[in-house]
């Protein structure tokens, strides 16, 4: 991609779930946020997903699309296309090399292109040609063993060429510039940034306005757990053990436990499409022959010949969306002969998740101890991402600040402002992570 008039400057919250995109304003104007058409009409929160299927009429066999598009092409042809969601939490993943898709590999920066591309065609030329980009990146990386180094790496080759100067400030710090552009007075912040993948959080030093560095960060921490693995507790809890987790398989005349790691891919969403592949799928076979309850086993080849991700994630999402209005709800899921209709009350999630929950709050914890602040240092708590929705999230904060202190608020949508109003400054290297 190449670059465009002078001036032109973009911040990019390329997130696990979704993405947004903000154009940053001149002469002191408000970032407006880009519209990304969509197959039911524009929209400005673009689903962080691509889906893939065979045209002989594209050049190469393999067509392509992005965000509720893929959605959309996903929908009308399941059993034909490869739905991929959630790719960034692979990023930071040394054992990811590449997805093969329908037998054509793609590394992750391969996967960040085509989703890029797609994104800037849908956006009608806003995100063309930019001379400055300001992306978001996570304080802490997805993954048990993430490597910091190697994100970065394949972030460089994913934007390479789409900016004429790439700059990557933390999401958390990119919130706290959208918030304090409300605060008309100066505030300590704890900024939470709750996503798909990651939980991070920054405290930052807000001064009053027309200061020339209003915004200090002091401290900053994170964890690599956030929306996605409250989703694999949900799948591990109400769908595995139909499909044969915990059960037992004959090897000559011993019994012994199914291998965990196909369960564990089954309840990832960015590996859960990449299963569908002649290898996993012919171990899974021999595994059906000697299972004790092969059955079980054959729900699960079912599910992922079927391509039943997506539905399957929809489910998830919707108990997730009912717990944090309501005290209990249904899961619902039907698909390949698996049928799941289960009562599950909010206390029942929250104990599904409490460890991640004690993790986040260790991490905030963390981030205090970093900037060298305690609580009552706070004046303003500010929440953001759809996962600072749940509730037992929210008592995190709650339960050590003030209630009057805790703000919300653009929850999809601040990080991308923020970013924007960032790249409108003179030196965004300031803020650079």
């Amino acid at each position: 991609m190449s670059l465009t008039q002078a001036g032109a400057a973009v911040g990019l919250d390329f997130g696990t779930t979704n993405s947004v995109a903000a154009v940053a304003g001149q002469f002191g104007e408000d970032p407006r946020l880009v519209s990304l058409a969509g197959p039911s009409g524009p929209v400005e929160v673009y689903r962080s997903a691509l889906c893939f299927w065979r045209d002989p009429a594209v050049r190469g066999g393999l067509a392509a699309e992005a965000g509720p598009f893929a959605i959309h092409e996903y929908l009308e042809y399941p059993s034909d296309s490869r739905f991929l969601q959630s790719f960034k939490s692979v990023a930071a993943t040394p054992s990811f090399d590449r997805a093969v898709v329908f037998g054509r590999p793609y590394r992750f920066e391969d996967l960040g292109q085509l989703y890029l591309e797609k994104l800037a065609i849908h956006a009608g030329g806003s995100l063309d040609r930019l001379d400055r980009l300001v992306v978001g990146r996570p304080v802490q990386y997805a993954g048990a063993r993430s490597d910091p180094v190697l994100a970065r790496q394949r972030y460089d080759a994913m934007f390479a060429g789409f900016a004429g100067e790439i700059h990557y400030v933390y999401e958390p710090l990119a919130a706290a510039f959208s918030y304090a552009s409300r605060l008309t007075e100066p505030a300590t912040l704890l900024v939470a940034d709750f996503g798909g993948g990651t939980s991070d959080f920054s405290i930052v030093r807000v001064e009053e306005p027309g200061v020339r560095q209003r915004c200090k960060p002091l401290g900053h921490a994170g964890v690599g757990i956030a929306g996605d693995r409250f989703d694999q507790r949900i799948v591990d809890r109400l769908v595995l053990p139909l499909l044969g987790k915990g059960g037992r398989y004959r090897s000559f005349d011993k019994e012994l436990e199914i291998p965990p790691g196909f369960f564990a891919d089954f309840s990832d969403w960015s590996k859960l499409a990449l299963m569908r592949n002649p290898r996993t799928l012919n171990e899974l076979g021999r595994l059906q022959r000697s299972a004790l309850d092969p059955a079980a086993i054959g729900r699960m080849i079912a599910m992922i010949e079927n391509e039943l991700g997506f539905p399957l994630y929809d489910a998830v999402t919707r108990l997730k969306a009912d717990l944090t209005q309501n005290d209990q709800s249904t899961y619902q899921f039907t698909g390949a002969g698996v049928e799941i209709e289960a009562m599950v009350t909010r206390r029942e999630f929250e104990s599904w998740i409490a460890d991640d929950i004690a993790r986040m709050a260790n991490a905030v914890s963390d981030a205090l101890s970093d900037a060298g602040v305690s609580a009552v240092e706070i004046d303003r708590v500010f929440l953001t991402g759809g996962t600072s929705l749940v509730p037992a999230v929210r008592r995190i904060f709650t339960s050590r600040f003030a209630e009057d202190r805790i703000m919300s608020g653009g929850e999809l949508t601040s990080i991308a402002h923020g970013l924007a109003l960032i790249a409108q400054e003179g030196d965004p290297s300031v803020w650079r992570a």
